[in-house]
């Protein structure tokens, strides 16, 4: 129960990763509080460090707020800073009784956020923080022996026992505030300019809250029955695309949890992929838990025998690996997909992953920061866990001796060559049966497809086989030690 602010005083809700009306826990308790409200978003780069793919985004997504507070007769104010200094000058302009926010589980936002109520509160505000992005928080869920879950499984078993609760209707009336003094938005310079590499981000998303619930709607009713069959392969359109909107908060997680329940309620049929995707959702909320339980895991191997694995100096190889130039065409159609969208299928995630560790043996924290900068979708938790994941250094990993086979995998989930086909255009008519292999096909196959190796494609930069044993050679030598 959120007790009233004063009633000469005003609420703040302070956005963050929460970019929407509906679904706002915060939202819900500034206008619940009797108080006159001040929406505000800080630029608090400090703790965000933004890639490039996220700036554009929340460029736009901060745009769409506005549009919506804006109808509600309210103005989104924009400030610039570090938020332990920004959100009390703001508190005292507005003479501010309550400041309300969700919860960020990253540990930079935590370790900023207890310093912040705690000097808020010592001032005489009421703060009060919510859950807006995830199913269950990372300290709710515990092992039997009381620790945190290391491992997916029983986590997810433990998930399914959670009352997810209904998500909430945005407030019907908001009271607006006393005028303040708000930044502008193209100030902020967060989008790209020399060069605009921006283009096929605009081609491909519709950020805020409107744009990710249309992108749900139109995977509940397109591509939620095929989900569970079809979601390894990239060059269906199967998944949901709601990585980037989940992220800023543009759509909840209980939101989706409850759409997709409703869909297989109302449709037995569904109910296996309702399933298959709900326990994608709750991976989200297995890095958050991860992240949140052992906060270095951005920065340190999760498993620290893996502080002495001997990783390649290999800056070529890096270069090669994004521009998605590495001669594996399934590598590289994802790394080029990556660059001219801001996303990749999950699917070639791992196998671009993989390729960088294990047939290049560098170091997952520079493939990281590749995605970090390039992803429309980067998120602190997700990144780090999933890297780790395939490095076999982190939490539940995949064994480090699983080492993916990029002609198999090509072969496997894109076998007519069709996603490649469409990111490798050079590859464009290349017969299916050496599409994820060019370099075995005859000179006249290669000549009648209009390619040459080394000059329009080039070759492999590694030999898989022989990189596949210099990684376990360099596995057992970090077993050794």
């Amino acid at each position: 129960m959120t007790s009233k602010a004063p009633a000469a005083s005003s609420a703040i809700i302070w956005f963050r990763q929460d970019l929407r009306l509906a679904d706002n826990p915060a939202l819900n308790a500034a206008a619940e509080s009797g108080a006159p409200v001040i929406a505000l978003f800080i630029l608090d780069e400090e703790v965000m460090q933004l890639g490039g793919a996220s700036r554009w985004w929340l460029h736009h997504s901060l745009n769409v707020l506005a549009k919506s507070l804006g109808k509600k007769g309210l103005p989104l104010i924009l400030r610039k800073g570090r938020a332990e200094e920004v959100l009390p000058a703001v508190a005292d302009e507005v003479r501010a009784g309550a400041v309300y926010w969700n919860r960020c589980y990253d540990p930079r936002s935590v370790f900023r956020d207890k310093k912040l109520k705690e000097a808020l509160r010592g001032k005489g505000l009421e703060v009060e923080s919510f859950n807006a992005s995830l199913l269950a928080e990372p300290w709710t869920l515990r092992t039997k022996a009381g620790e945190p879950f290391k491992v997916f499984t029983p986590f997810w078993k433990a998930l399914q026992q959670v009352d997810i609760q209904a998500p909430l209707k945005a407030p019907a009336r908001l009271e607006e505030g006393p005028k303040v003094k708000s930044d502008k938005l193209e100030a902020w310079k967060l989008l790209p300019s020399k060069p605009d590499w921006a283009g096929g981000l605009r081609e491909t998303w519709t950020p805020g809250e409107v744009g990710a619930r249309e992108r749900l709607a139109h995977f509940l009713d397109n591509r939620l029955r095929d989900y569970a069959a079809k979601r390894d392969l990239p060059a269906v359109e199967a998944t949901s695309g709601l990585s980037p909107h989940l992220h800023w908060g543009e759509i909840g997680p209980r939101q989706i949890w409850s759409a997709v329940e409703s869909t297989f309620r109302s449709d037995a049929t569904q109910t296996k992929a309702g399933s298959a995707f709900l326990r994608e959702l709750a991976w989200r909320d297995f890095s958050h838990n991860l992240l949140f339980n052992w906060p270095t895991l951005e920065t340190e191997n999760w498993k620290d025998e893996f502080d002495g694995f001997p990783w390649a100096e290999n800056k070529k190889g890096y270069k090669a690996w994004t521009k998605g130039r590495t001669g594996y065409p399934i590598v590289d159609a994802g790394m080029r997909e990556l660059w001219q969208t801001g996303y990749m299928h999950n699917r070639v995630r791992m196998i671009a992953a993989s390729f960088l560790i294990k047939d290049l043996l560098i170091h997952w924290k520079e493939g990281a920061a590749w995605f970090w900068d390039t992803l429309v979708d980067a998120d602190a938790a997700n990144n780090a866990a999933s890297w780790q994941w395939v490095a076999g250094s982190g939490a539940d990993a995949s064994p480090y001796f699983r080492i993916f086979n990029p002609v198999l995998q090509g072969e496997k989930f894109d076998p007519e060559g069709d996603y490649v086909r469409r990111w490798v255009p050079e590859l464009e008519k290349l017969d299916a049966a050496y599409i994820h292999k060019p370099w075995a096909a005859p000179e006249k196959v290669l000549k009648e497809a209009g390619v040459k190796l080394g000059t329009t494609y080039p070759t492999p930069i590694v030999d898989h086989a022989a990189a596949r044993e210099r990684a376990l050679a360099a596995y057992r030598q970090m077993k050794k030690q």
